[in-house]
């Protein structure tokens, strides 16, 4: 009896511990609304912390190359590679200068109603949705289930909050100078171009739903290869902070890969989104038509303008968003096991 009992609270406490180290995500089945509570909270922290590189983003993406173009570019190697790290943290500096502290977070306002919603939908569709598609393939998980999921929340999300990106871009490009606020610009972009205004740029992001859908297989892939190194470890084997550290840095890779291989689509997206010059004209009109002036003006070159910001600001983005929506799982998610298997 003492040794059956012994072996009882062993194998408790190893379960215990094991679900200490292991986010919830990975192992707990959490109840569908909290997806969405978590991809919110994750979407808020994170667009506040990179705000000032989303500004300094959309700006180059507009003016294309030219817009960090006057400092010239160093010959040596070392200096060459960190060039546009130093390019970018003179131009936030001017960018303060110019326009004060305010100029860091323009367009923040419209951001965070479009992000915390956005988040929130893409995650509750993404965690749901991927739930349903299993069950679908008798309980197995697959990288093409992910795939899909990923896509689906991704479109669904962006055809949602297309609007409130439209009025983030105008204000970041224009700010107050032509705009009081967000509902003034807002009531502009109806008046003068109609509700089909503010959906210009949708047919680029939804070429971003590529972007989305490779972060997503990529993360879940890295997640899968961190639970069974930490299933290949002894159970009394304790990493609490480093758990939490790994999922960190396995959202920045996803994303910087996902990223790199997309970037043309946020450019795209941008330049479809430029407001009309004095006469009304437009200069972008339709994603084959902006492509072509972008390669005709500015080559190949022109299709990453603003990549370093963007880098800069969407990979820690990822990061915290997702640490944030793991932790939230973590603490408030169900300690029943999910009810499907990956592979």
């Amino acid at each position: 009896m003492s040794s059956s009992a012994e072996a009882s609270t062993m194998e408790s406490t190893q379960r215990q511990s094991h679900s200490t180290r292991m986010p919830a995500a990975v192992s707990y089945h959490v109840s569908p609304w909290l997806h969405f509570v978590a991809g919110g909270m994750g979407g808020m922290v994170g667009a506040i912390a990179t705000s000032p590189l989303d500004v300094l983003r959309t700006r180059q993406q507009l003016s294309g190359t030219a817009t960090l173009g006057s400092v010239r570019v160093p010959q040596n190697l070392v200096l060459r590679a960190i060039h546009p790290l130093y390019n970018t943290a003179r131009y936030l500096r001017d960018l303060c200068v110019k326009e004060g502290m305010r100029g860091w977070f323009a367009g923040l306002g419209p951001a965070l109603v479009g992000i915390v919603p956005a988040r929130a939908i893409q995650f509750f569709t993404y965690g749901n949705g991927k739930q349903q598609l299993a069950r679908w393939n008798g309980g197995k998980e697959t990288a093409a289930i992910q795939l899909t999921a990923a896509a689906l929340a991704s479109m669904v999300t962006t055809t949602a909050t297309s609007p409130i990106w439209m009025v983030k871009t105008r204000m970041q490009l224009r700010g107050r100078e032509q705009y009081a606020s967000s509902l003034a610009c807002f009531r502009a972009i109806l008046h003068k171009e109609g509700i089909k205004g503010l959906y210009k740029g949708t047919s680029a992001a939804y070429l971003g739903a590529s972007e989305s859908a490779i972060q997503w297989v990529i993360y879940e892939q890295l997640k899968r290869g961190l639970r069974q190194a930490k299933e290949g470890r002894s159970a009394g084997a304790q990493r609490g902070f480093f758990d939490w550290f790994e999922y960190f840095g396995a959202a920045a890779l996803a994303k910087l890969m996902a990223s790199v291989v997309s970037y043309p689509h946020e450019v795209l997206r941008t330049r479809l989104r430029q407001p009309p010059d004095e006469h009304g004209r437009v200069k972008y009109r339709g994603l084959v038509n902006s492509a072509k002036i972008i390669m005709r003006e500015e080559g190949m070159r022109g299709f990453y303008g603003g990549l370093t910001p963007h880098l800069l600001r969407t990979v820690p983005n990822a990061s915290i968003m997702f640490l944030a929506y793991e932790l939230v799982l973590h603490y408030f998610g169900s300690p029943r096991p999910a009810t499907h298997r990956r592979e």
